[in-house]
Parts: structure tokens; sequence; C-alpha cells
């Protein structure tokens, strides 16, 4: 088996507060491979964007990480200096963020600004020579008009355009590793296609692993080669993108797929699943996820269900559902 290029093992992160620690990430793992794509999907406040964070090690008090391992190309980052991260973000690790406001400097050019990204991880490379890398990016990207493009200022640039360029920004060093954190989310429908068809694409062709971080089961259907489904702070259930959909084995899966509008008859009310999510600073005792499911029992209510095989893939369950017609049913 290939070497992953990503590989998380037992990832906790607490915040502190007043009422005590929070723990946000819960003892979580998962591994991508060079090219591959995972959807990390879950709720709001499930825990993907701090899981985002911690892998790039950008967690900062009141947070920190409690335990786990974090290994890009096999290299473990956590306990790395601050100086020794800076050096490895860009390179080996990047992050597209929801806001590329986040990325973009609104006070220089973007040649400037993708320039000096180049020249920060690549000693020796020449203006000319990162100024043909950045064209190259915005090329791939899909950006009209490069050469021209390198000379505005980010206002100047749509909102679509915005991202894809912090998309373009983050690929410049062909970094072994990209997290995207919900990039698409304020693009309309058709930009938000083009975007995910190309970060696809540039995935393939480079070999770079790509997480993405997002709570719409229909975008990662078209993009992820597996996804991993996170609720309460711990992963439930990892499969392939084929196996979580046609037969989802969590009850909490199995919920959000059949909540998809589309997966609805026409004029009938749309699935849910009953109750909220859990309060961080109020977890249930056992299962996470037993005051909302219909299968919990006594066991449920007192253990929480350590991942195990089922069917081929993964699932935190102790009831894991056996057949798709039971999710139907």
């Amino acid at each position: 088996m290939r070497q992953p290029a990503l590989e998380v093992t037992n990832l906790a992160v607490s915040f502190a507060t007043r009422r005590g620690d929070l723990a946000a990430v819960r003892g979580i793992g998962f591994h991508v491979l060079p090219g591959e794509v995972l959807g990390l999907v879950g709720e709001s406040g499930s825990g993907k964007s701090i899981t985002g964070l911690a892998t790039m090690g950008l967690i900062d008090p009141p947070g920190r990480i409690v335990s786990g391992s974090v290994k890009v190309n096999g290299h473990e980052e956590i306990g790395r200096s601050e100086a020794e991260l800076r050096k490895l973000r860009g390179r080996q690790i990047s992050m597209i963020f929801q806001d590329p406001s986040t990325t973009l400097n609104p006070v220089l050019r973007v040649d400037t600004q993708m320039i000096e990204a180049v020249q920060a991880h690549e000693k020796g490379v020449s203006h000319s020579a990162a100024r043909d890398r950045c064209i190259a990016a915005l090329t791939a990207v899909g950006i009209p008009s490069p050469e021209e493009r390198l000379l505005a200022y980010p206002h100047q640039f749509s909102g679509g355009m915005r991202q894809r360029l912090a998309i373009a920004i983050a690929l410049l060093n062909r970094p072994a590793v990209l997290i995207a954190d919900e990039p698409t989310t304020a693009l309309d429908v058709t930009i938000q296609s083009q975007v995910l068809g190309e970060v696809q694409q540039l995935a393939a062709e480079t070999g770079t692993a790509l997480v993405w971080i997002t709570h719409d089961l229909s975008v990662v259907a078209g993009l992820a080669d597996r996804i991993a489904v996170m609720y309460a702070g711990r992963i439930v259930e990892t499969g392939t993108v084929a196996e979580i959909l046609a037969d989802p084995r969590h009850p909490y899966t199995a919920g959000l797929i059949a909540s998809v509008p589309s997966r609805n008859r026409r004029g009938t009310r749309l699935a849910q699943i009953p109750g909220s999510a859990p309060s961080l600073v109020a977890m249930p005792t056992g299962c996470p996820f037993h005051p909302r499911c219909s299968s919990a029992d006594a066991i449920c209510r007192a253990e929480v269900p350590p991942p195990r095989p089922v069917a081929g893939r993964t699932a935190a369950c102790h009831h894991p559902l056996s057949a798709a017609a039971e999710v139907q049913g």
C-alpha cells in the first residue's frame, strides 16, 4: 500500500473556557493517499474546521492540541516549533479558507503576493521564473488573461475569481496536502461546479492529497473518492463515496442522506433528523448521537462506540444499519 500523504491519528483538540476544557475534536483518525480526495462531512459545530486548522498547526490559545499525530509524507508535524511549521505551510501542506480575504492582502497587487509565496518557500527562484509559475497557476484554475490579472488588486476580482485566486496561491508550491474548508459555499452554482471540477483535476494531475471540508453531501458526491462523516467532534463513519451514499451504516449518515432534497419525492415533506446536535459543553453520556437515534438502547446511553469494521468501511455505532433497505424504511 502506498504511504499516505496525510495521516491523522487519535487527534484531540480542546479549548479552555470558564466552565472548563471544551473538547471540540475527540480522538479522530483518517488518512489520504496522494492524488486522493477525502470529503470531511458534518453539521456546523461538528469539528470539521477545527480538524483542518489542527492539521495545519493553526490552533492558537485558548485552543490546544491535547493528543494525537499528524504526519505529512511520513513526517510528524505536531510538536514542531512555529518557525518550522511556517516553512512547511505552503510547500508541504496548504489550506484554502471559506473567505478568500483570509488569504489575500487587499493592499498588495496579485503578482506581489503570488511571487512572494513562491520565493518564500523556494530559495534561488528568480523573479521571472516565479512570475511564470504564477501565470501557470492562474491559468490552471481558469482565470482568463492571467498576465493582466497579475497586475490587479484583489478588490478588482469578483467573488468567484477571488476564490480561484486563493486556490491558485494554495497550489503554487505543489503541496503534498491541500485542506479546503468549504471554499465554494459563497459561490453561485455554476462557478461552484467549475471550481470543483478544476480542483479535482488538479489534485489528480499533481498528486496532491485533498481534504474537502463541507456540510453539503451533494458536493462531495461528485468530488471525493472517500467520505469521513463527523458528528460532535468524532468521525462516525468512513468509506468510499459509493458505499456511503448507497448503503450508509451509521444512523446519522443515513439521516444526512435522507434529508437531501433530491432524495425526497416531489410534494412530500423533507426528511429530517430529530432534535439537534449536542452542545460541546454538555455532551450526553455514551454515544453522542443516542438522544436523536431511534435505535438507541442502554449500551448506547452508557458507552461511546469505537470505530469498527462494518461491510468494508468503519462505523462508530453499537447497532450499525444492516442494509440500505433499512435506511429507507
